[in-house]
């Protein structure tokens, strides 16, 4: 009798959220497999791949100390290589841990600040470029002014920052830069600095809730002003009671009707296409199981360099064209026109021709 060859020890993902989850994860770590799960029948992976979920309550509305004791739960875990953060301001939190502990980590911030040795970073937005879409979209419709509200964190300090340099090149004048608090529920104080100069365009930068504030401010003033905000509008596929507000709002997206490869995972399965968050699950997925299919060595340091040498793979996310790969002193995932100029109309989102 034939003795059965032993069964592989599984490869541990690690899954780190920074922010409560209305489904405690189900869809992402469900895009994230569909992934991994391609990319193994694709290339032959001789082990299987699991997923343990570890949730923090982080900034702005928890805390450094719950993101740094759960980070550290999910290194101590096995964990060969972790998923998240997914806000900035976290992500810089762990990225320190990361690089301390020699664990690779993929990040889906809008954050290049959030980078590292370890610290690979697949763009859901950018701090450092949406900014500039907004800018040159603003030129584009003829608005020579504007006021900006940011929210008072690192993220919207970053956002305000670059925003003013892109109208700086641009030479848009700025009549007013307010920031506001990220948890904010009441603006009508603050829309009035705003509107005060009587600028020809409004611009929101931050992570999103006080972007709601904004919009019932603005519907209360009876301003009518175009406005144009950065990827935190991205709420509006969670948050459908948020949609009327932010109606004819042009914001920054991650996806794009025209891209093939987000068209081939519609096919699959249209609920993890329809958003942002889906597909970058998807192609987190597909870039683990890369790393995983080219490490010479099944380590922390061997996935780290594995991570390193994948290139030009199709990217789920941006216009038709974006592809994802990383490189030695390069840690940001996707490659090309990976941001996408969507406006809310009628309770939809709807992709801006002219980007």
């Amino acid at each position: 009798m034939s003795t059965p060859p032993p069964t592989a020890s599984p490869i541990l993902v690690g899954v780190f959220y920074d922010y409560p989850q209305a489904d405690s994860g189900a869809l992402f770590e469900q895009a994230v497999r569909m992934g991994i799960e391609e990319v193994s029948a694709a290339r032959g992976l001789d082990r299987p791949v699991e997923l343990a979920a570890y949730h923090a309550r982080g900034l702005p509305g928890g805390s450094e100390h719950d993101v740094r004791t759960t980070f550290a739960a999910l290194a101590d875990s096995g964990a060969i290589v972790a998923l998240g953060p997914s806000i900035s301001d976290n992500g810089l939190i762990v990225s320190a841990m990361v690089d301390d502990i020699g664990l690779p980590c993929v990040n889906y911030t809008g954050g290049e600040i959030t980078r590292g040795e370890y610290m690979f970073h697949y763009q859901v937005g950018s701090l450092e470029e949406e900014p500039v879409v907004l800018a040159r979209y603003l030129d584009r419709i003829g608005r020579r002014s504007a006021a900006v509200a940011h929210d008072h964190s690192a993220v919207g300090r970053g956002y305000a920052e670059s925003f003013i340099h892109a109208c700086d090149a641009l030479g848009i004048e700025l009549n007013a830069v307010v920031p506001v608090s990220p948890l904010a529920d009441d603006l009508s104080g603050p829309l009035k600095r705003l509107r005060a100069g009587d600028p020809e365009g409004l611009v929101y930068l931050g992570l999103g809730v006080a972007a709601r504030a904004l919009a019932v401010a603005l519907e209360a003033d009876t301003w009518d002003v175009p406005v144009v905000a950065n990827s935190a509008l991205m709420f509006g596929y969670q948050r459908r009671d948020w949609r009327p507000g932010w109606e004819g709002w042009v914001y920054v997206d991650t996806v794009a009707d025209d891209n093939r490869s987000r068209a081939k995972l519609r096919a699959r399965d249209a609920r993890t296409a329809a958003g942002p968050i889906g597909v970058a699950a998807y192609d987190i997925g597909r870039l683990v199981a890369e790393a995983v299919a080219r490490a010479a060595h099944l380590t922390r340091d061997g996935l780290r360099d594995a991570f390193e040498k994948v290139k030009q793979l199709p990217a789920s996310s941006g216009l038709d064209g974006t592809t994802m790969g990383f490189g030695r002193y390069d840690h940001g995932a996707l490659k090309g026109r990976y941001l996408v100029l969507r406006r809310w109309e009628g309770g939809k989102t709807v992709q801006v021709e002219d980007q």
